[in-house]
Parts: structure tokens; sequence; C-alpha cells
């Protein structure tokens, strides 16, 4: 829980950023440059006072005696979304990474039920959650019920593939291609 509400601040990228692009993405790279060094120094047995002991709650079982990852991939979702994309397709990307990915961990996590096949435990009721929340936030800022079913589908088909920590670039990625190529005219 905590590892996925941590996922869902990245939210107030987009916020940020229509305020302030440059301070943004100079935000962003900074706090990911620090949270590489914080959990460097970490690893050494140096522990940040609050950065380590969240990256310790919210690390994954499996991550806690490597690097965990998932904090820089976040953060450089989000910043290739800014430096790739206009503002609305990287806020709908960067919303597809907080809101799609992140709903669909914790749906799919709190929900039982059928698993899909070949895609390591992701679950119908995840993805589900996933769709229904990119399409949300897409419609949200398109107005667009077509074009926001074609972001939620691609969303949801890139939160599918297995890619562990990776997917927090995959997502924003892609789903800013396609939001891009369908707002850009």
């Amino acid at each position: 829980m905590v590892r996925k509400s941590l996922h869902l601040l990245i939210a107030l990228v987009p916020v940020l950023a229509a305020v302030n692009l440059p301070a943004t993405i100079a935000l962003l790279a900074m706090g990911t440059i620090f949270y590489s060094l914080a959990e460097a120094s970490r690893r050494q047995g140096n522990p940040v006072l609050v950065v380590s002991d969240l990256t310790l709650i919210a690390a994954r079982e499996k991550d806690m005696d490597g690097f965990v990852l998932g904090p820089v991939t976040l953060g450089l979702g989000a910043l290739l979304s800014l430096l790739l994309y206009p503002l609305p397709a990287a806020s709908i990307a960067i919303f597809a990474l907080a809101f799609g990915d992140g709903f669909a961990g914790l749906v799919g996590t709190v929900v039982r039920g059928p698993r899909i096949p070949f895609l390591n435990g992701k679950t119908l009721a995840g993805s589900f959650a996933c769709f229904a929340a990119v399409f949300i936030v897409t419609f949200g800022i398109t107005s667009n019920p077509a074009d926001s079913l074609i972001v939620a589908a691609a969303a949801t088909f890139l939160e599918g593939i297995p890619a562990g920590n990776f997917d927090n670039i995959i997502i924003p990625f892609g789903v800013g291609m396609v939001a891009a190529k369908l707002l850009v005219p």
C-alpha cells in the first residue's frame, strides 16, 4: 500500500508542469539523482534519514537485497514524458503511470479474480482498473470518448507487459506517444 501510495504521488507532476515546466523538469531530475545517491548510500550501510526508511517500507521483498530501482524508473518515466511530448500528451502519459499502473497494482492485489495467462500474475480486475482510470483521466483532459478509449486500451496493453520496474518507463513512453499522435493535428 505504501509503495502504491508513493506511486500515485507522481500525479502531482503534470500539475507542477502546468505552473512551471522547466522547474518541474529540474525538480524531477534532481529528485531522481538524489534518490539514486541516497539508495547507493543505503546499500553501502549509510542510510539517509527518511529516504532510506521509506525505501525499505515501500520496497518489494525481492528488491530488499539490491538497489531499489522503482523510484528511479518512476522519475525517469515522468521526466521522459515531459521532455518528449507536449503538455496535454505528457500529462496523460504521467496520469496513466500514476493512476493506471497504480490502480492496476492496487486493485489486482486486493480483488481476487482470474489471472491473465503468461503475464506474471496480472489480473483481469487490475487490467480493468487500469483501463477505467486511464479512460477517466484522458476523457477529463480531452473530452473525446474515442481518443480516451484508444489511450486507455494502449495503457492497459502496456501495463500488461511483464516488465517489472521498467513499466514505469514503458507505460508513459507508449501512452505519451499514442496521446501525442491523437492530440496533435
